[in-house]
């Protein structure tokens, strides 16, 4: 490990002694306790957020048709879509911007960002109109475009919603976040009920509750975010702010695209082939590794922004290690969510769908496997982000398209969901190589520190 170059006086045995800071074990116990800390609250907040739309998929599945809760899962598959755009116009660029460009002036940065929420959000809202007249006109289901048009309805509140708790993470405090998202549980989860009871169940009010408690829970945030961001400085134009995003996010736009398609274009393309019904008990299984994606979303947000610092400041060594790092701790805790989850599967299936979908518990093995390879991807793909390389991504996530669309609808066509759980293995190994080959070649063209830098992990 490096020496920070930062030294103390310590009185040891023979008299005082010049000491590396990262040597004592009071400096490393308290920043480790920290970043566990931050971590933890990080945890909490996605954990706050999945847990009530892994609650409310639950109860829909439990309490809905299966046609009914397969229009709700492939409305939500589109929602999956549109967020990843918005992360990728959006919040991706805002988490690397602000600490660079913008890392002074935080509060006008934000304030410009709204701006670029709207527009994005009028966007999406009018293709996605299209596609509801687009069913209602030429499908054959009546239920999917009225659960299609509830999405369209909560999808701006949901995505600020996500606005304001990025928000807290540019300066990696995830406390307040997880406080705003404390407020979204309670009112989803009482809200999902509270419908239930009085027979207004369906797909199209099971979207308006959460737009509902995006919006309460928003305005917390917002509440919070302006205390505690410090005074703008000045506020930048729209179209500059707009260009940078453009900049970063044409290729993350076009990688986020391509990697919905290894993992969530199944369920149309299920629907397609065998129904809604089958789109549904597709999403049954999916729900199932959502507390590990959802996990890992919520650090990966928390280490994006160090990321950034690190490659920035500490060069190929620091940046090699912390990808190192990262992925074995994502492998692992799939690793250990898994084996805690396998052997209690069919009565898992049990407890979450009082018994529905249990004759596709047989494949929650190769859900599991699908996953532990999927997250050795995220070290890779973190340094990609912070090196502002989402080309790279871009090619990884093609790669693995190109997979799931020439393999993987003619699997799902002649195999149905064995086809597809195989076809999802397939991609997401291909995507693991491809994003390690690529995070070597961009990280070797990091220049060498001029110092040295302490060792990526307990850094400030």
């Amino acid at each position: 490990m490096p020496d920070t170059g930062i030294k103390e006086e310590v009185n040891g045995a023979e008299g005082k002694a010049d000491k590396p800071l990262w040597r004592n074990r009071e400096f490393i116990f308290g920043k480790l306790l920290r970043w566990l800390t931050k971590g933890g609250l990080a945890v909490m907040d996605f954990g706050l957020i999945s847990g009530s739309n892994f609650l409310l998929g639950v109860l829909l599945a439990r309490w809905m048709s299966p046609d009914e809760y397969g229009a709700y899962a492939l409305s939500f598959s589109l929602f999956i879509l549109v967020s990843f755009l918005y992360q990728a116009l959006l919040l991706e660029p805002l988490s690397v911007f602000s600490g660079s460009t913008y890392r002074d002036n935080i509060r006008g940065y934000l304030k410009a960002t709204v701006w670029i929420h709207w527009g994005i959000s009028f966007v999406v809202c009018a293709v996605l109109g299209l596609v509801v007249v687009g069913a209602r006109l030429f499908g054959h289901s009546p239920v999917f475009p009225v659960a299609l048009s509830g999405m369209i309805i909560a999808t701006p509140f949901i995505l600020i919603h996500g606005l304001g708790r990025r928000g807290f993470y540019l300066k990696i405090s995830p406390g307040p976040a997880a406080f705003g998202s404390s407020f979204y549980f309670v009112l989803v989860t009482a809200g999902v009920f509270f419908i239930y009871h009085k027979g207004w169940l369906s797909a199209f009010t099971a979207f308006l509750v959460m737009g509902f408690a995006s919006l309460v829970s928003g305005l917390v945030m917002l509440y919070q975010l302006n205390a505690a961001l410090d005074p703008a400085t000045g506020q930048p134009s729209f179209r500059e702010t707009w260009g940078k995003h453009w900049e970063y996010g044409r290729w993350a736009l076009g990688a986020c695209v391509v990697g919905w398609v290894p993992n969530y274009v199944y369920v149309p393309v299920v629907s397609s082939f065998s129904g809604l019904a089958a789109a549904g008990e597709l999403r049954a299984l999916m729900n199932l590794a959502a507390p590990v994606l959802q996990t890992y979303a919520a650090l990966s947000m928390l280490f994006l922004p160090l990321a950034s610092r690190i490659q920035d400041q500490g060069g190929k060594e620091a940046a090699e290690k912390l990808m190192k790092r990262l992925a074995a701790l994502f492998v692992a805790g799939s690793l250990a969510y898994w084996a805690v989850l396998l052997p209690l599967r069919g009565h898992v299936f049990q407890l979450l769908y009082n018994g529905k979908y249990i004759e596709a518990s047989y494949l929650v093995p190769f859900f599991a496997l699908e996953t532990t390879i999927w997250s050795a991807s995220l070290g890779p793909a973190i340094l990609l982000r912070a090196m502002e390389a989402p080309r790279a991504l871009f090619v990884a996530n093609l790669a693995a398209s190109v997979v799931a669309i020439v393999f993987g609808i003619p699997a799902t066509k002649y195999f149905g969901l064995v086809g597809v759980v195989w076809s999802m293995i397939v991609a997401n190994s291909l995507y693991v190589v491809v994003a390690f080959i690529l995070h070597g070649r961009k990280v070797a063209t990091l220049k060498v520190p001029t110092a040295p830098v302490a060792d990526p992990l307990l850094a400030d």
